[in-house]
């Protein structure tokens, strides 16, 4: 493997750092996009990355298929196939699932103030208009899963913007919620709540009442501060709060109660409530 050169750059030396460190790396150019395709691999014609199922180089002559490009060989990241892109590259990307990290892309300080709101902190990069938050796990990719929002992590990429602050902690219900689209509901569910969502009874095993009185606070200001995507945003609350105490038998009307009665200062009829939180269980298997 020859050793970077001045005409390649200090982005393939700083790709090569992340490769060493188990990151899979692929160059981006202007506009944050990758390398287009070679004609060899023209609409994915060679086949063996067709599905876009696994991150790693692919074994044409030059960087294609995206995230799928990514890798952490530096014989193919030095190699000559890839010179000409990292000459005209204006960034690093590498793959997040590939890193076993998931990305929250914040795009503006609105989503950034939500995020500190509503999600464990965690390590944090600055980015041009708001904040990637990373998290320990990876989970499917879903962009513009509410305002600003977007998540980057199996069959996606990130820029690289440096190692950022903080810790980072493990991915959680939240944010895995977030990528969960509603399901259809598979018959007609009552006009209304008819009991309490009943688990084993008694009080919460894992929270104590300030936890939970603070978690139902928290939902229901998330739907209260929804701008747009109002349906999709009660039913991930709706699925975030029963992922936390939907087994425990914490829950109680009144609790439910404060859920509804915000979703439906948003517009929401009670029968989409009730669809909502009907779809919410059967998604999490209640």
């Amino acid at each position: 493997m020859t050793q970077p050169t001045d005409i390649r750059g200090v982005h393939l030396r700083a790709a090569l750092c992340l490769a060493a460190s188990g990151v899979p790396v692929m160059p981006l150019r202007a506009g944050k996009v990758p390398f287009g395709n070679c004609r060899r691999c023209a609409e994915n014609a060679c086949g063996g990355r067709a599905n876009m199922k696994a991150p790693g180089p692919c074994t044409c002559p030059a960087p294609c298929h995206g995230w799928a490009a990514a890798t952490t060989d530096p014989h193919v990241i030095a190699s000559r196939a890839w010179a000409a892109a990292w000459r005209h590259a204006a960034a690093v990307a590498y793959h997040p699932g590939g890193a076993g990290v998931t990305v929250v892309d914040l795009d503006d300080p609105a989503a950034v103030r939500w995020a500190c709101e509503s999600l464990p902190a965690t390590r944090t990069v600055t980015t041009t208009r708001g904040e990637h938050w990373i998290y320990r796990g990876t989970m499917p990719s879903s962009n513009a899963v509410r305002p600003g929002v977007d998540i980057k992590s199996r069959m996606a990429y990130a820029r690289w913007l440096g190692p950022g602050t903080g810790a980072t902690t493990l991915l959680p219900a939240a944010v895995r919620a977030l990528g969960v689209k509603e399901p259809a509901p598979a018959r007609r569910a009552p006009q209304r709540l008819t009991a309490a969502l009943r688990g084993h009874g008694g009080e919460c095993p894992h929270r104590t009442p300030v936890y939970l009185d603070r978690g139902i606070a928290m939902a229901v200001q998330r739907i209260n501060e929804a701008r747009s995507a109002v349906h999709a945003t009660v039913y991930r609350t709706f699925l975030a709060v029963l992922s936390t105490h939907g087994r425990c038998g914490c829950l109680t009307d009144t609790h439910v109660t404060r859920l509804f009665t915000a979703a439906q200062a948003k517009g929401e009829s009670p029968r989409h409530c009730t669809d909502a939180w009907a779809n919410a269980l059967t998604a999490l298997g209640l």
